[in-house]
């Protein structure tokens, strides 16, 4: 059942967007008086559809192909490469026979439809949820580094006080773009500033350990529950206890009790634990996994709520919106320049689903949504023919020359971004694939 509501998740989101896309380009079309003979979600490769019916002149279906969809314009050539009707005189009707400003607007109409639902959906979220955020001065105990904040040089108990000389506000800007895009982090140390250097490559690292092996807030720690037949509960812990020491060793925070616990797998250890003010020393059995079998119960640094009115909402939906889309552009500039491996950072259907989740969030699905829609603009402005991009750069540069390109070019053009496309798709869902079997 979770798989079922993980892929319908997937599917939902996907095909509002596409729909909402190809609207775009349909309402353009129909804007300047252009016909559009067919609007499909999905494709009907080779005549194939699921669903399909004809209202006022234009055939609407579901495809069996799930990747993407189309409208299909008279008198344009596009991914269905039909040429036949081409071959005569330009008709007033036809894509063909307007004026390359008005071709541009229909090609971008996908694009623009998809950056204002965006926009749409992150000022919703914003006026019904506002935002919360973490205050940087609540972080008392400073940060608790992952493998790959001590990777690039953090240690626990340090506190980031700014990010390239700007103070933060927030501890959430350090997971944000403008430290993972690569920065330098002033960070104080025993009384002391020191600058450290986070690498542009860093979402290398991202991509096989998550976000959570970068920073997170440093905290103290009890006993809430123990795992039954564990070593905690062997170990006599309950509900309340704290524990002081492994092997004599101090623990006052929980990243250390994890660092001890990885440090002693397979072993028994000597815990010295709290248990309401009265001290005692307790054996207790390490998992080969370096788990000793209990749930904490963590004093998290205090949120702060901020809320918004239902226009001052607009400006940072559209912020969010907007981020989402240069934080990609500027990941995708770094796949281009050799920073990051595409292997790291291209995802496809299967690496989306997992981001949906195995049970219904309404919040989380709108938000990857949103999200989703903001990549989706962003990644058919790419000048690959076949894709919006790269219609455009085709209509500017005969803008620029006075005249159309030929068509036996754009059709070319078509098949060479065609099967761009295809081995995109097939690297990203083998990729997905080996990401899948290497947790495993």
């Amino acid at each position: 059942m979770s798989i079922v509501i993980m892929v319908g998740q997937l599917l939902l989101g996907l095909s509002i967007l596409v729909i909402l896309h190809e609207f775009g380009h349909f309402i353009a079309a129909r804007a300047f008086g252009i016909k559009v003979e067919k609007f499909y979600l999905f494709f009907d490769a080779w005549g194939i559809s699921l669903f399909k019916f004809n209202y006022k002149g234009v055939e609407y279906g579901i495809g069996w192909l799930p990747l993407g969809g189309y409208v299909k314009i008279a008198g344009m050539i596009d991914e269905s490469m039909d040429t036949e009707q081409l071959a005569g005189p330009p008709q007033p009707w036809e894509f063909r026979s307007k004026p390359a400003w008005q071709r541009l607007i229909v090609m971008l109409g996908g694009v623009t439809v998809n950056i204002v639902f965006g926009i749409l959906i992150f000022w919703v979220l914003t006026i019904k949820y506002g935002e919360t955020y973490t205050p940087n001065s609540n972080l008392i105990y400073g940060i608790a580094p992952g493998k790959i904040g001590q990777k690039i040089g953090l240690k626990p108990g340090d506190k980031i006080v700014a990010i390239n000389g700007k103070t933060i506000e927030y501890f959430d800007e350090l997971i944000s773009s403008k430290v993972l895009l690569g920065s330098v982090l002033t960070v104080v140390r025993n009384n002391q500033d020191l600058s450290i250097p986070v690498p542009g490559t860093l979402l290398n690292d991202l991509s096989d350990y998550g976000i959570g092996e970068f920073v997170k807030p440093r905290v103290k720690f009890a006993i809430d529950s123990v795992t039954p037949n564990s070593g905690a509960q062997k170990a006599s812990l309950v509900k309340g206890d704290s524990i002081t020491a492994v092997n004599g060793q101090t623990v006052a925070f929980f990243d250390e009790m994890q660092s001890l616990l990885q440090d002693n797998k397979s072993k028994q250890v000597q815990l010295t634990v709290n248990h309401k003010n009265v001290i005692r020393q307790q054996p207790a059995q390490i998992t080969k996994e370096g788990t000793l079998g209990f749930f904490p119960k963590v004093d998290f640094p205090k949120d702060k709520k901020i809320t918004f009115g239902f226009f001052g909402s607009l400006p940072v939906g559209a912020s969010r919106a907007w981020g989402t889309f240069t934080d990609n552009a500027k990941g995708l500039g770094k796949v281009f320049t050799g920073q990051v491996k595409a292997r790291k950072a291209i995802s496809g259907p299967i690496g989306i689903a997992v981001l949906f989740g195995t049970h219904i969030d309404w919040i989380r699905f709108w938000n990857l949504v949103g999200l989703l829609s903001m990549v989706l603009a962003l990644m058919n402005l790419l000048p690959i023919p076949a894709l919006d991009g790269g219609h455009a750069v085709f209509l500017l540069i005969e803008m620029i020359k006075g005249k159309p390109l030929s068509d036996k070019f754009l059709e070319r053009a078509q098949i060479v971004g065609f099967v761009i496309l295809i081995t995109l798709m097939v690297f990203a869902f083998g990729n997905d694939i080996v990401k899948q079997i290497m947790k495993k």
